[in-house]
């Protein structure tokens, strides 16, 4: 089966784990992620976050590492068509690219053509921004994300820290701790499928 194509929405201050673990982690069983940010080429350095719970009543924040856009975002948006689904990665980014029209037409062409849809944490603030995308769904999100979601339309499921849910062509998980289960649902729906041999000496040949 061809690798998939898939387009991460991000800004500045997004959250860093859930761009970097998410690309690599598709990258390395043959899928392409192209990481976009409005305005900016790619080459160009965004500013990541990372949130964390350390006793506080809310996340505390810390500066991530840089991350190097790898696709122009003009490019990406005359391209919606070559992509085969869309991640909204969360962090702060979410709160502010959601309102640019063009960042809402992205969103608004993978859920008119019924394409796979994926967000975790903040993320679902961008799918929110456009009318419909989790009317009638199940999602998971950060817990301060519950509101937005309800007034979507959207029922919000109250997530585990490592768990990941699915609806129909929707995947979404509370925040990065839950990778791991994100990722791998990400994948079933996609069509990728991984086996492991139990002979080892098999695998060597």
């Amino acid at each position: 089966m061809p690798g998939k194509k898939i387009l991460m929405l991000t800004g500045e201050f997004t959250e860093e784990y859930e761009i970097f673990v998410y690309q690599q982690a598709m990258e390395a069983v043959g899928h392409t992620v192209h990481v976009v940010c409005p305005d900016k080429k790619a080459g160009d350095l965004i500013k990541t976050s990372l949130h964390d719970f350390e006793g506080d009543q809310t996340y505390t924040e810390k500066l991530g590492h840089f991350f190097t856009i790898n696709k122009t975002f003009s490019e990406a948006e005359a391209q919606l068509d070559q992509y085969h689904a869309v991640y909204a990665a969360g962090g702060r980014g979410p709160e502010y690219i959601r309102t640019d029209k063009r960042v809402q037409a992205m969103v608004r062409h993978f859920h008119e053509t019924r394409k796979p849809i994926f967000t975790i944490c903040h993320g679902v603030q961008i799918l929110i921004a456009v009318d419909g995308v989790v009317r009638g769904k199940r999602v998971g999100a950060l817990g301060a994300c519950e509101p937005e979601v309800t007034l979507a339309g959207g029922t919000y499921v109250d997530l585990s820290p490592t768990e990941a849910l699915v609806d129909g062509n929707m995947v979404s998980a509370k925040g990065w701790t839950a990778l791991a289960a994100f990722i791998r649902e990400c994948l079933k729906v996609l069509g990728t499928e991984i086996h492991h041999r139990d002979d080892l000496a098999q695998a060597a040949e």
